[in-house]
Protein backbone atom coordinates (compact mmCIF):
# COMPACT_ATOMS: atom_id res chain seq x y z
CA UNK A 1 0.00 0.00 0.00
CA UNK A 2 1.39 3.38 -1.04
CA UNK A 3 0.75 6.68 0.70
CA UNK A 4 1.88 10.26 0.20
CA UNK A 5 5.16 11.06 1.86
CA UNK A 6 4.59 13.39 4.84
CA UNK A 7 8.13 14.77 4.72
CA UNK A 8 7.95 16.23 1.20
CA UNK A 9 4.17 16.31 0.75
CA UNK A 10 4.39 14.13 -2.36
CA UNK A 11 6.78 16.45 -4.22
CA UNK A 12 9.73 14.04 -3.95
CA UNK A 13 12.10 16.78 -2.87
CA UNK A 14 12.72 18.95 0.13
CA UNK A 15 13.97 22.50 0.22
CA UNK A 16 16.33 24.21 2.62
CA UNK A 17 17.35 27.81 3.11
CA UNK A 18 20.93 28.84 3.77
CA UNK A 19 22.16 32.30 4.68
CA UNK A 20 25.24 33.76 3.00
CA UNK A 21 26.77 37.18 2.47
CA UNK A 22 24.66 37.32 -0.72
CA UNK A 23 21.47 36.75 1.21
CA UNK A 24 19.27 33.68 1.51
CA UNK A 25 19.92 30.78 -0.88
CA UNK A 26 17.25 28.13 -1.33
CA UNK A 27 18.36 24.65 -2.46
CA UNK A 28 16.40 21.50 -3.29
CA UNK A 29 17.44 17.88 -2.84
CA UNK A 30 15.69 14.49 -3.11
CA UNK A 31 13.55 13.63 -0.13
CA UNK A 32 15.54 11.33 2.19
CA UNK A 33 12.39 9.47 3.25
CA UNK A 34 10.75 8.59 -0.09
CA UNK A 35 14.01 8.93 -2.10
CA UNK A 36 12.38 11.23 -4.62
CA UNK A 37 9.32 9.06 -5.40
CA UNK A 38 6.87 11.23 -3.46
CA UNK A 39 5.24 8.16 -1.94
CA UNK A 40 6.18 5.72 0.79
CA UNK A 41 5.21 2.10 1.31
CA UNK A 42 3.18 1.84 4.50
CA UNK A 43 3.49 -1.96 4.72
CA UNK A 44 6.82 -2.84 3.01
CA UNK A 45 7.76 -6.36 1.94
CA UNK A 46 9.82 -8.00 4.65
CA UNK A 47 11.98 -9.80 2.08
CA UNK A 48 13.12 -6.76 0.06
CA UNK A 49 12.32 -3.98 2.52
CA UNK A 50 10.17 -2.23 -0.09
CA UNK A 51 13.07 -1.86 -2.53
CA UNK A 52 11.36 -4.12 -5.07
CA UNK A 53 14.45 -6.30 -5.65
CA UNK A 54 16.37 -9.02 -3.83
CA UNK A 55 19.87 -10.41 -4.24
CA UNK A 56 20.30 -13.87 -5.65
CA UNK A 57 22.86 -15.91 -7.56
CA UNK A 58 22.18 -17.26 -11.02
CA UNK A 59 24.15 -18.92 -13.79
CA UNK A 60 24.07 -17.49 -17.30
CA UNK A 61 25.62 -18.61 -20.58
CA UNK A 62 28.12 -16.23 -22.16
CA UNK A 63 28.97 -16.53 -25.85
CA UNK A 64 32.65 -15.69 -26.37
CA UNK A 65 33.29 -14.55 -29.97
CA UNK A 66 36.10 -16.17 -31.94
CA UNK A 67 39.32 -14.15 -31.85
CA UNK A 68 38.66 -12.45 -28.52
CA UNK A 69 41.82 -11.45 -26.65
CA UNK A 70 42.98 -11.10 -23.08
CA UNK A 71 41.40 -8.14 -21.29
CA UNK A 72 38.57 -7.69 -23.78
CA UNK A 73 35.06 -7.25 -22.39
CA UNK A 74 31.90 -8.94 -23.59
CA UNK A 75 28.72 -6.91 -22.99
CA UNK A 76 25.52 -8.71 -22.06
CA UNK A 77 22.63 -6.25 -22.41
CA UNK A 78 20.01 -6.39 -19.66
CA UNK A 79 21.86 -9.02 -17.61
CA UNK A 80 23.00 -6.65 -14.86
CA UNK A 81 21.21 -5.63 -11.67
CA UNK A 82 17.62 -4.45 -11.90
CA UNK A 83 16.84 -0.89 -10.95
CA UNK A 84 15.04 0.05 -7.72
CA UNK A 85 11.27 0.14 -7.76
CA UNK A 86 11.02 -2.13 -10.79
CA UNK A 87 13.42 -0.08 -12.89
CA UNK A 88 15.14 -1.53 -15.98
CA UNK A 89 18.12 -3.83 -15.55
CA UNK A 90 21.62 -2.69 -16.36
CA UNK A 91 24.23 -4.48 -18.45
CA UNK A 92 26.72 -7.14 -17.43
CA UNK A 93 30.32 -6.87 -18.66
CA UNK A 94 32.41 -10.04 -18.68
CA UNK A 95 36.17 -9.51 -18.88
CA UNK A 96 38.08 -12.24 -20.71
CA UNK A 97 41.19 -13.73 -19.13
CA UNK A 98 43.22 -15.62 -21.72
CA UNK A 99 45.06 -18.72 -20.52
CA UNK A 100 48.32 -19.77 -22.21
CA UNK A 101 48.14 -22.66 -24.67
CA UNK A 102 50.32 -25.72 -24.22
CA UNK A 103 51.66 -25.57 -27.80
CA UNK A 104 50.95 -22.18 -29.34
CA UNK A 105 52.07 -18.67 -28.45
CA UNK A 106 49.78 -15.86 -29.58
CA UNK A 107 50.86 -12.63 -31.28
CA UNK A 108 47.65 -10.81 -32.15
CA UNK A 109 45.91 -13.03 -34.68
CA UNK A 110 49.13 -14.94 -35.50
CA UNK A 111 50.23 -18.09 -33.72
CA UNK A 112 53.76 -19.41 -33.16
CA UNK A 113 54.84 -22.92 -32.28
CA UNK A 114 58.15 -24.72 -31.90
CA UNK A 115 58.63 -28.13 -33.57
CA UNK A 116 61.62 -30.28 -32.68
CA UNK A 117 63.08 -32.43 -35.48
CA UNK A 118 66.05 -34.82 -35.24
CA UNK A 119 69.31 -33.86 -36.87
CA UNK A 120 68.99 -36.73 -39.35
CA UNK A 121 65.51 -35.66 -40.41
CA UNK A 122 66.72 -32.07 -40.92
CA UNK A 123 69.62 -33.32 -43.04
CA UNK A 124 67.68 -35.85 -45.13
CA UNK A 125 64.32 -34.08 -45.25
CA UNK A 126 60.94 -35.36 -44.07
CA UNK A 127 57.26 -34.50 -43.76
CA UNK A 128 55.81 -33.91 -40.30
CA UNK A 129 52.18 -33.86 -39.23
CA UNK A 130 51.18 -30.84 -37.18
CA UNK A 131 47.92 -30.54 -35.27
CA UNK A 132 46.62 -27.01 -35.73
CA UNK A 133 43.43 -25.39 -34.45
CA UNK A 134 41.79 -26.29 -37.77
CA UNK A 135 42.99 -29.88 -38.11
CA UNK A 136 46.11 -31.71 -39.24
CA UNK A 137 48.57 -29.96 -41.54
CA UNK A 138 51.61 -31.48 -43.28
CA UNK A 139 54.83 -29.46 -43.03
CA UNK A 140 57.62 -30.34 -45.44
CA UNK A 141 61.12 -30.27 -43.98
CA UNK A 142 63.52 -29.78 -46.87
CA UNK A 143 66.87 -31.64 -46.90
CA UNK A 144 69.53 -29.55 -45.21
CA UNK A 145 67.06 -27.59 -43.07
CA UNK A 146 68.89 -25.34 -40.60
CA UNK A 147 67.95 -24.62 -36.97
CA UNK A 148 65.51 -21.74 -36.67
CA UNK A 149 63.96 -22.28 -40.10
CA UNK A 150 60.43 -20.89 -40.17
CA UNK A 151 57.43 -22.21 -42.10
CA UNK A 152 54.35 -20.00 -42.37
CA UNK A 153 50.96 -21.67 -42.72
CA UNK A 154 48.76 -18.93 -44.13
CA UNK A 155 45.33 -18.51 -42.56
CA UNK A 156 45.93 -21.10 -39.83
CA UNK A 157 46.05 -18.58 -37.01
CA UNK A 158 43.24 -17.00 -35.01
CA UNK A 159 40.28 -15.06 -36.41
CA UNK A 160 40.82 -11.32 -36.73
CA UNK A 161 38.08 -9.77 -34.61
CA UNK A 162 36.93 -6.25 -35.48
CA UNK A 163 35.58 -3.73 -33.00
CA UNK A 164 32.04 -4.40 -34.29
CA UNK A 165 32.35 -8.10 -33.41
CA UNK A 166 32.78 -9.31 -36.98
CA UNK A 167 35.60 -11.53 -38.20
CA UNK A 168 37.79 -10.25 -41.05
CA UNK A 169 40.07 -13.09 -42.07
CA UNK A 170 42.53 -15.15 -40.07
CA UNK A 171 46.12 -14.79 -38.94
CA UNK A 172 48.98 -17.12 -39.84
CA UNK A 173 50.63 -20.00 -38.01
CA UNK A 174 54.42 -19.68 -37.78
CA UNK A 175 56.20 -23.02 -37.37
CA UNK A 176 59.75 -22.72 -36.03
CA UNK A 177 61.94 -25.79 -36.57
CA UNK A 178 64.34 -26.67 -33.78
CA UNK A 179 66.97 -29.17 -34.96
CA UNK A 180 67.91 -31.55 -32.13
CA UNK A 181 71.52 -32.78 -31.95
CA UNK A 182 71.85 -36.19 -30.25
CA UNK A 183 73.66 -36.14 -26.92
CA UNK A 184 74.02 -39.89 -26.36
CA UNK A 185 75.39 -42.20 -29.04
CA UNK A 186 76.30 -45.86 -28.88
CA UNK A 187 79.50 -47.18 -30.43
CA UNK A 188 77.94 -48.02 -33.79
CA UNK A 189 76.25 -44.62 -34.12
CA UNK A 190 79.47 -42.86 -33.14
CA UNK A 191 81.42 -44.80 -35.78
CA UNK A 192 78.85 -43.93 -38.45
CA UNK A 193 79.06 -40.23 -37.63
CA UNK A 194 82.86 -40.37 -37.73
CA UNK A 195 82.72 -41.95 -41.15
CA UNK A 196 80.33 -39.24 -42.31
CA UNK A 197 82.63 -36.53 -40.92
CA UNK A 198 85.56 -38.13 -42.74
CA UNK A 199 83.65 -38.30 -46.02
CA UNK A 200 82.74 -34.62 -45.67
CA UNK A 201 86.21 -33.57 -44.57
CA UNK A 202 84.94 -32.36 -41.23
CA UNK A 203 87.19 -34.25 -38.82
CA UNK A 204 88.74 -30.92 -37.82
CA UNK A 205 86.16 -28.34 -38.95
CA UNK A 206 87.07 -24.70 -39.25
CA UNK A 207 84.48 -22.68 -37.26
CA UNK A 208 82.80 -19.74 -38.93
CA UNK A 209 82.75 -16.72 -36.62
CA UNK A 210 80.23 -13.92 -37.19
CA UNK A 211 79.33 -10.82 -35.22
CA UNK A 212 75.68 -11.75 -34.68
CA UNK A 213 75.90 -15.51 -34.50
CA UNK A 214 72.41 -16.86 -35.05
CA UNK A 215 70.90 -13.44 -34.49
CA UNK A 216 69.56 -13.18 -38.03
CA UNK A 217 67.21 -16.08 -37.32
CA UNK A 218 65.95 -14.82 -34.00
CA UNK A 219 62.47 -13.57 -34.62
CA UNK A 220 59.45 -13.10 -32.43
CA UNK A 221 59.16 -16.70 -31.34
CA UNK A 222 62.79 -16.77 -30.18
CA UNK A 223 62.03 -13.84 -27.92
CA UNK A 224 59.03 -15.71 -26.57
CA UNK A 225 61.25 -18.69 -25.80
CA UNK A 226 63.65 -16.43 -23.90
CA UNK A 227 60.75 -15.53 -21.60
CA UNK A 228 60.11 -19.16 -20.80
CA UNK A 229 57.29 -19.86 -23.30
CA UNK A 230 57.22 -23.16 -25.15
Amino acid sequence: VMSTCDTCGGRGEVQSVQRSFLGQVMTSRPCPVCRGFGEVITDPCQQCGGDGRVRERRTITVKIPAGVGDGMRVRLAGEGEVGPGGGPAGDLFVEVEELPHERFVRDGADLHCNVEVPMTAAALGTVIELETLDGTEHVTVEPGTQPGTEHVLSGRGLPKLRSNGRVSGHGDLHVHLDVQVPTKLDDEQTELLRKLATMRGEEQPEPTVTANGNGQRQGLFSRFKSFGHR
